[in-house]
């Protein structure tokens, strides 16, 4: 794991699950563990934000995800100190029979039942467009086997993801977007998944300028563009990621594996993570600069001229007209 890729950023979603009863904070904690205990090595700041943060969770969420955590990071050989003496503190350091792989509970952090079959959780949470933003910084921040290992779990949240793309649209974004990466056209390309997906210019740019092609994949996932589709335009407008077949293979396996729930969490992260930006900026010219600036500037000439026109005239004209 990078520096880069830093738990922190996980702090705001901690804030939903204070909302519409429901809670999402068992999920966070598998989700920054099973990110952790991806790299074999940590430098201090990776250890250090890790620790803060699961301590702060641990607290907060029942024995069974405490039981399942404890038992992840008992395999993992520098599983942190504080961490394992707290989850040993809290279960009773009862270590004489720790769970195997089997009985390890899901990880949504529902009472049976609630889950399908597929192994998503029902969507009943909308996201805040602060957390959007988190989530949205946090998967572009993130390397390849972390943003795949993301994009896993966000289906085990009750997030409620953007509504499915209408078949029609799609279908026409879809040979578009083809026709757009076989001529190497960037800005069409751009601008036609950002009108497709309904996304900020912005987000849509860094989606396709994304070195990973993960963002990507996750996008046209959202549109439900068939797998060789997206291969192609891996190999004819990805022309940099195309020449690593290792990369084309690992982008189609994410890609194949990649649930339509996932793509369209991510697709609504990216929507509302520009409200953020938006949001104080856009009601600002109602309430104090187009008072201050666009009335008065129109209006303050027109009311000084009256002032400056009466002007009086010769009388030498007057007695020219008289005599």
């Amino acid at each position: 794991m990078t520096a880069k890729a830093s738990f922190p950023g996980f702090d705001g979603l901690i804030s939903p699950s204070r909302r519409q009863g429901v809670d999402i904070r068992p999920s966070l904690l598998w989700i920054i563990t099973d990110l952790y205990v991806q790299s074999s090595r940590h430098n201090e700041e990776e250890e250090r934000q890790y620790t803060e943060l699961a301590l702060r969770l641990i607290d907060q969420v029942d024995d069974a995800t405490r039981s399942a955590v404890r038992t992840r990071l008992e395999f993992y050989p520098t599983a942190p100190g504080p961490v394992m003496q707290k989850l040993g503190e809290l279960l009773g350091d009862d270590t004489s029979s720790p769970l195997t792989a089997e009985e390890v509970p899901a990880p949504a952090g529902n009472s049976e039942g609630d889950v399908s079959t597929s192994g998503e959780t029902p969507a009943t949470m909308a996201m805040q467009p602060r957390d959007a933003a988190e989530i949205s910084d946090i998967f572009f921040r993130a390397k390849g086997c972390e943003r795949t290992l993301i994009l896993q779990k966000l289906a085990q949240t009750p997030l409620r993801g953007a509504n499915p793309i209408p078949s029609l649209r799609a279908r026409h974004a879809i040979e578009a977007l083809e026709k757009a990466a076989y001529g190497s056209d960037v800005e069409t390309f751009t601008r036609e998944l950002g009108e497709s997906l309904i996304l900020p210019a912005r987000i849509a740019a860094q989606i396709v300028d994304d070195p990973g092609g993960e963002a990507l994949a996750v996008a046209v996932r959202a549109l439900n563009m068939p797998g060789y589709v997206f291969q192609r335009i891996l190999l004819f407008f990805r022309k940099e990621i195309g020449k690593s077949v290792s990369v084309v293979y690992r982008l189609a396996r994410l890609y194949d594996a990649m649930s339509e729930r996932s793509a369209l969490i991510m697709l609504a992260a990216w929507r509302d993570s520009i409200l953020t930006t938006q949001r104080g900026t856009r009601h600002q010219p109602s309430l104090y600069d187009s008072e201050r600036h666009r009335p008065r500037a129109t209006i303050a000439p027109s009311r000084s001229a009256p002032s400056a026109a009466p002007v009086p005239l010769p009388r030498t004209g007057t007695r020219g007209v008289d005599g």
